[in-house]
């Protein structure tokens, strides 16, 4: 069996390094493309590319000259700012990117999504739960869900990747992970805090780089496939277990906040079909 070709788009982003690893670790050819001053983030033992590939008159050609077996396309600006006008800004530029791929002849297209295009919503994901998007970010994530799944040209394989809480390698994001350890590090014995009793699907980014690998690298997933622990856990749990296991000495201070009215008590992802994958490739 020869060795598969992946480009992966965003491969100096926080998700990115780590599907780029997991590709390697699984023995792939990978094509990384960066930002430029981003190669220093990625894998040595891929080939990276600098290019700012969603403007307009990029080399898009040079990707595609040896036609790839996939591209796993992660690339996306601001995904901490949910608001940020750039995310329907860009979205014409992801699709022609994805066209582009698909024009070529590339046989798989695996494209990050995000829970964030169902809305609000109390209960299991899976493919057939509708979706209202509250936000920019979930707005353009599920248009261009909408868009690649129908109407790419040639026919390609798409395999929509639809992540959920992601935490680990915690000081390369922005979320509350992050902020305690900042806290941390500047001195801070308390934290505000809402109540907690939210819950989500909490993943740790090197297990969604794994399950990303998998997906891309087979084809009977395609559509929306959940890339999640498929497990619902308390933000208070989850947050206190964090504490612990990094030693912070913080004190959570419980109700300093009120809970977002528009997040969800308990959400998280049907993990069947990525859990079966895992497994067998486990087994393998």
């Amino acid at each position: 069996m020869s060795t598969p070709h992946i480009v992966v788009t965003g491969a100096g982003g926080y998700i990115g390094r780590h599907v780029v690893r997991a590709l390697l670790d699984e023995g792939a050819r990978v094509t990384a493309v960066v930002r430029t001053e981003r190669a220093y983030r990625v894998d040595e033992r891929a080939s990276v590319v600098e290019l700012d590939l969603l403007a307009h008159g990029a080399d898009l050609a040079s990707l595609t000259r040896e036609v790839p077996d996939a591209l796993v396309h992660l690339a996306w600006e601001r995904g901490f700012q949910h608001n940020a006008p750039v995310h329907m800004l860009r979205l014409s530029d992801h699709f022609r990117v994805l066209s582009h791929f698909a024009e070529a002849g590339v046989r798989r297209i695996a494209a990050l999504g995000t829970m964030h295009e169902v809305g609000y919503h109390e209960g299991a994901i899976d493919a057939s739960t509708p979706t209202n998007p509250l936000s920019l970010y979930g707005i353009a994530k599920d248009a261009l869900r909408r868009a690649a799944l129908d109407h790419l040209p040639g026919d390609p394989i798409v395999q929509w990747l639809r992540a959920y809480y992601i935490y680990g390698d915690d000081l390369n994001n922005q979320s509350i992970f992050t902020k305690l350890l900042q806290a941390a590090q500047s001195g801070q014995r308390t934290f505000p805090f809402t109540s907690g009793k939210n819950e989500f699907d909490f993943i740790h980014v090197e297990e969604l780089g794994r399950q990303i690998a998998a997906v891309a690298l087979q084809d009977e997933l395609r559509g929306i496939v959940n890339v999640s622990s498929g497990t619902p856990v308390s933000l208070a749990d989850q947050v206190e277990r964090f504490i612990r296991e990094n030693d912070l000495g913080i004190e959570l201070e419980y109700g300093a906040f009120p809970d977002r009215p528009y997040d969800s008590k308990a959400v998280w992802g049907d993990a069947t079909d990525i859990r079966a994958l895992m497994a067998q490739r486990d087994a393998d």
